[in-house]
């Protein structure tokens, strides 16, 4: 959510749910094409732009529900927004309170490696990189997409307007094309990839080049893909029949590993959501191999520092982003696609009351001493992603990311069914033995953080961001003014938002007071200012 769209926004919002059967939608990422288009399905919801560019919000109606408003709108992202996401797109994960928070589910819907997949396939060499960067570029960096599948367990659970009816809105769009953005041109024109790869050169150059800023893109491909699904009232033929069938294909012969047999034996499910208390309130999240996990370490640790080092001194901005690197050493550490006994363990350790005070205390005693905690990591910032929040009078409360993973995933398309696909497998650790290591089936850890807050017991406010390896991190900033804070949201939008992935290289954003940014640099630290996830909330009134 823009900052400087957070009144508008709240007065949208309260004018959406007080309409009967109507839903507020709130998203992050570049779909501004919404603001200037209406879409109507046959018998089903409409969906109009509402607010200025990069959030957006869309009242959809007639009788759909905030989960309907959702999926709609995600499934017109996979059309509009092919950089971010898509119908081939690698993951999905979600969070959604029910009966106005008295249940909270959470969905799982992350990629899976192919069986065939073996630990050390993305080794780096002797000087760290992977060999001409297959795991992010390419066929063998895409592994089973999960955003269909992940779509079609929350239609099942929770929607109340049929598949065909929101898919035909993104079915009409793929058809008649829009715009291309000139932000895709660029991608386009920079990434060999898509000279290279047959499907992707198809359906993204015209008359052997780029396509051009302002031209219509249209994928007539994706829109008889879509149909064929809607005709069928599910996605399983994207999974297990004629539509799955074709993209194996696709994967063989262009040398990749996913199969029909991995296609078959994948599946989106429901999870048990992360959960921290702190006073009136609980943070609610999906849990590994979602971001979340990340975020609740660092609230829980700030809300343990010790009550001298005053709020708002260097000193007390510098132990948050001792915090915060603290919490990036565990991640990119301990954590991965790991059996549930021992993911549960790591969670419950991670998160418990002796290591949030361990974390506080180390990091209260760096800024006290002014000396830099040492960690020995290295940055690799990600890009990409779309998020939806959304919420109804009738208590239904959601938030929900999708993504490709960076710009275009693996940049490679498959022929015929307009189909680019994610790189889910960009973000294992290419190092075996590594928790996050490749591995058959095996999910990798990714940064999607749609998060739920209750107070007293009732859902309060659904939230998550665009944006790669940010989203944790500025998620947290939110939710510590939020929460830590009680600061109404639209103030919490407006905070300061800090980058961190554990080294010492740090941005933040302008909003940051400038005395905080040289005493960091007189520490040691590498600061610049630069741009945050891009915030989607929405809130109960």
């Amino acid at each position: 959510m823009n900052q400087d769209s957070t009144s508008s926004a709240a007065m949208h919002r309260r004018s959406f749910l007080q309409r009967n059967g109507s839903a507020a939608v709130a998203l992050a990422g570049p779909l501004s094409i919404l603001r200037s288009r209406r879409w109507q399905a046959a018998s089903g919801p409409q969906v109009q732009g509402r607010t200025t560019d990069p959030r957006v919000a869309f009242e959809v109606f007639p009788g759909g529900n905030a989960v309907d408003s959702a999926v709609a709108t995600a499934l017109l992202a996979t059309v509009l927004a092919p950089g971010q996401t898509g119908v081939g797109g690698y993951g999905l994960s979600a969070i959604v309170a029910v009966d106005g928070g008295k249940q909270i589910i959470a969905i799982d819907a992350n990629s899976a490696a192919p069986q065939s997949i073996t630990a050390d396939i993305f080794q780096p060499g002797p000087d760290g990189t992977v060999r001409g960067r297959i795991n992010d570029s390419g066929w063998l960096s895409a592994g089973v997409p999960g955003v269909m599948a992940g779509l079609q367990l929350l239609i099942d659970r929770f929607c109340s307007v049929s598949f065909p009816e929101l898919v035909q809105p993104a079915v009409t769009l793929a058809r008649d094309g829009f715009p291309w953005p000139e932000s895709l041109a660029k991608t386009i024109a920079n990434r060999p990839i898509f000279r290279s790869d047959p499907g992707s050169k198809k359906l993204y150059f015209r008359n052997h080049k780029p396509l051009a800023a302002g031209e219509i893109f249209r994928n007539p491909d994706l829109a008889t893909l879509l149909e064929t699904l809607a005709n069928q009232n599910r996605v399983d033929d994207f999974y297990k029949g004629g539509v799955a069938a074709r993209i194996a294909d696709g994967f063989a012969r262009n040398g990749g590993l996913v199969t029909a047999a991995d296609l078959a034996a994948y599946s989106a499910r429901t999870v048990e959501p992360l959960s921290l208390r702190l006073g009136d309130y609980t943070v609610l999240t999906p849990p590994l191999t979602a971001g979340g996990l990340s975020t609740l370490q660092m609230l829980h640790a700030e809300h343990c520092l010790p009550t001298e080092l005053p709020t708002n001194s260097p000193e007390y901005f510098h132990a948050i982003i001792e915090i915060m690197r603290i919490a990036w050493r565990d991640r990119l550490t301990l954590t991965g696609d790991l059996p549930a006994t021992s993911a549960s363990e790591l969670a419950t350790s991670l998160l418990s009351p002796e290591h949030a005070q361990q974390t506080a205390l180390a990091a209260a005693k760096a800024a006290k001493e002014k000396y830099i905690l040492q960690h020995g990591l290295k940055a690799n910032t990600q890009s990409g992603t779309i998020h939806i929040s959304a919420a109804d009078d009738q208590g239904l409360m959601i938030a929900l990311t999708l993504t490709h993973g960076g710009s275009f995933g693996s940049g490679v398309t498959v022929d015929g069914l307009g189909l680019t696909l994610g790189h889910g497998m960009s973000r294992f650790d290419p190092n075996p033995g590594h928790p996050n290591c490749p591995g058959p089936s095996k999910r990798p850890l990714h940064n999607m953080v749609p998060c739920i807050v209750t107070r007293n017991g009732q859902s309060l406010f659904a939230m998550g961001g665009a944006g790669g390896r940010r989203i944790p991190n500025t998620v947290f900033s939110i939710l510590r003014a939020a929460v830590l804070f009680n600061m109404p949201l639209t103030d919490a939008l407006s905070t300061t938002r800090m980058h961190t992935e554990g080294t010492l290289n740090v941005s933040l954003t302008a909003s940051t007071p400038g005395g905080d940014q040289e005493y960091l640099k007189t520490l040691g630290y590498h600061t610049t200012t630069g741009p945050a996830a891009a915030i989607a909330a929405v809130e109960r009134f």
